[in-house]
């Protein structure tokens, strides 16, 4: 089963989450298989960290949740929450397999929040190439539509929003996003 973990920034907390980036990256080590993409969020300035995201591949509702809550950052109070949500994997295929390379063009996080008749479940074929991950956000048994996730190469955030549908979200969130991992 694959999630989509985005553990947000409480604000002040820069100091400690750079203190713990070694203790974060053994963490996420141990699930390196499991990982389909991963990185870090960035306010608007590109430069100031506000989020994690993490895709990961797990076996059940609880292993997620252990693995997002057990996380480093987590436990010592870097986040200030955690959006944990099933997702399911449509480009079948991690972030290391994106054609496009870790660093070519700006790189973004689209969450698309809604509920009822679902959006957005087939790819976008004018924008495939673009696109880094890209799925469904589920409940927890996999059968009620909560949104859509994208990571997503483009020109600027009002380009990246434009991978999903207008009016069929209660909202979409769009973040500064980049390949995460050991450099």
């Amino acid at each position: 089963m694959e999630f989509l973990c985005f553990h947000r920034d409480r604000p002040g907390s820069l100091p400690l989450r750079e203190r713990l980036v070694e203790d974060h990256w053994s963490y996420m080590d141990r699930y390196a298989a499991e990982l389909i993409a991963r990185g870090p969020t960035y306010a608007d300035d590109g430069e100031t960290p506000t989020g994690s995201v993490h895709i990961v591949d797990l076996p059940d509702p609880a292993a997620a949740r252990a693995f997002a809550f057990d996380e480093p950052n987590h436990q010592a109070g870097v986040y200030r929450d955690v959006l944990l949500r099933r997702w399911r994997n449509l480009l079948g295929r991690t972030m290391w397999d994106f054609p496009g390379g870790p660093t070519a063009g700006n790189r973004y996080l689209v969450l698309g929040f809604g509920s009822g008749q679902a959006a957005d479940l087939e790819i976008p074929s004018d924008r495939r190439d673009e696109l880094i991950a890209y799925g469904p956000l589920l409940s927890d048994d996999g059968n009620a539509w909560l949104g859509t996730a994208a990571l997503v190469r483009a020109p600027d955030a009002q380009a990246a929003r434009a991978v999903l549908t207008p009016g069929r979200y209660a909202d979409i969130e769009v973040h500064h996003w980049e390949f995460g991992g050991r450099r």
